[in-house]
């Protein structure tokens, strides 16, 4: 029998994810750090936040839940086999669809009438989105290695494998700022490139004593993975991201048709990485609550911790934004320009409330992946993306003030809402 699970427990579990998170989450601010001292700082920041980002996490959406997957249902070789076979095919059908975004004449489509970016904006968006080719399949297959390092207790490899990211990253970014002519989008596209390409290769070594060692050739106590049963467990799993994902271009499409757009669209490549940044913690909780929730005492261990979690990661967000460390931050650090410092100052307090929610969902989307009933968090999610493209159309359309505070207003009262649904939800499958 199990001991029983503990805060301190919890925070053991917790906190080599959270770290990969939290490294991962760095990512954004470097990159800003770095383009932002080159030349064109706002079109190369714009391009990137309005195109070059938005589109490659769509793409990338259906296999954002590899992590999960592979943590629930990898449990002996044969349902290993079988999710490893998704992974590859789904990674090289996505890689193909991103080829065709960034490489043909349906790019024109997507930035123009789709997202409607400025003009300046669209050949380095274009530019970026090239380099960025290798991102979907090497975040696919990583984060396919990754829940088979969670499962079998070795999530410090996952923390290992982002510090080598973020190194490939800086590296990169440092050479090519330093030693190139690149533009700033190339340089910090290809960066990006090459971190998540070292990270899929450190997990594939990583991996390899628990596919010698750990991972048994049969468990006689797994439900057998059948094709049909692997797509009821994904698909409405897969779509959570997907989803959510999806207002990102959208978001950028209508910061586009709003009040200094291109200051806008420039400040949201830097709030969005400072907000993930506060956010990522919360991220690394679902696979925790999902691997821990049958031990005796799990339930009000993670229900403390959640809420901990929650004051801790907007409690820093908020000290950010009320206090000097913005201006110490923006003007000091990364170097913005006072208008755009301006900008993003305010933003912040738009997003205050986003690290909160995070915790929370993970904590009830745990709960509902834990008992198989993935359809919870799709509902939830689509009722986010509603009340998103609701009220990103109605600021298109109606609004007076910048893009950026109408559109982090507008995300932050569909988070609240579908964090709601899944407290819903969750209470209902106990």
């Amino acid at each position: 029998m199990s001991s029983a699970l503990t805060r301190r427990h919890v925070f053991r579990l917790w906190f080599p994810l959270a770290a990969s998170w939290a490294l991962m989450g760095a990512e954004g601010p470097l990159f800003t750090y770095f383009v932002a001292h080159l030349p064109e700082q706002k079109v190369n920041l714009a391009a990137f936040g309005s195109i070059t980002f938005p589109v490659a996490l769509v793409v990338e959406g259906p296999i954002i839940m590899l992590l999960a997957a592979s943590t629930a249902l990898c449990r002996d070789w044969t349902s290993y086999r079988k999710v490893r076979r998704f992974t590859l095919v789904a990674a090289a059908t996505l890689t193909a669809l991103h080829a065709a975004v960034a490489f043909t004449p349906l790019y024109h489509f997507v930035a123009g009438s789709v997202i409607g970016a400025p003009e300046e904006v669209r050949a380095p968006g274009r530019l970026g989105l090239q380099l960025m080719l290798p991102w979907t399949g090497a975040i696919a297959y990583r984060r396919f290695l990754q829940g088979l390092l969670i499962r079998y207790h070795a999530s410090r490899m996952v923390m290992f494998g982002t510090i080598v990211r973020l190194a490939a990253l800086v590296s990169a970014l440092w050479l090519g700022s330093r030693f190139s002519d690149w533009p700033g989008i190339a340089v910090g596209s290809f960066a990006i490139s090459c971190g998540v390409v070292a990270e899929a290769l450190f997990a594939r070594w990583a991996v390899g004593p628990v596919l010698r060692e750990r991972l048994p050739q049969l468990d006689p106590d797994a439900e057998p993975l059948h094709r049909r049963r692997f797509l009821a467990f994904y698909l409405p799993l897969a779509l959570t991201p997907l989803i959510t994902l999806f207002i990102q271009p959208a978001g950028a499409a209508a910061m586009s048709r709003m009040p200094e757009a291109a200051l806008s669209l420039a400040a949201w490549q830097v709030v969005h990485a400072i907000v993930f940044l506060t956010r990522s913690t919360g991220f690394a909780l679902n696979e925790v609550v999902v691997a821990q929730l049958d031990r005796p005492g799990a339930r009000p261990a993670l229900r403390s911790f959640t809420l901990m979690l929650a004051l801790a990661t907007s409690g820093a967000l908020a000290l950010l934004a009320l206090t000097p460390l913005a201006d110490l931050l923006f003007r000091g650090v990364f170097g913005l320009a006072p208008d755009l410092a301006r900008v993003c100052r305010l933003a912040l307090l738009f997003a205050l409330a986003m690290p909160a929610y995070q915790a929370l969902q993970s904590w009830y989307q745990g709960r509902l992946v834990h008992r198989g009933r993935t359809r919870g968090v799709t509902e939830a999610v689509v009722l986010y993306a509603a009340v998103a493209l609701v009220g990103l159309g109605a600021g298109a359309r109606w609004s007076t003030v910048p893009g950026i505070y109408w559109a982090l207003a507008t995300f932050t009262l569909g988070g609240i809402l579908q964090t709601l649904w899944l407290a819903r939800r969750a209470r209902a499958v106990a």
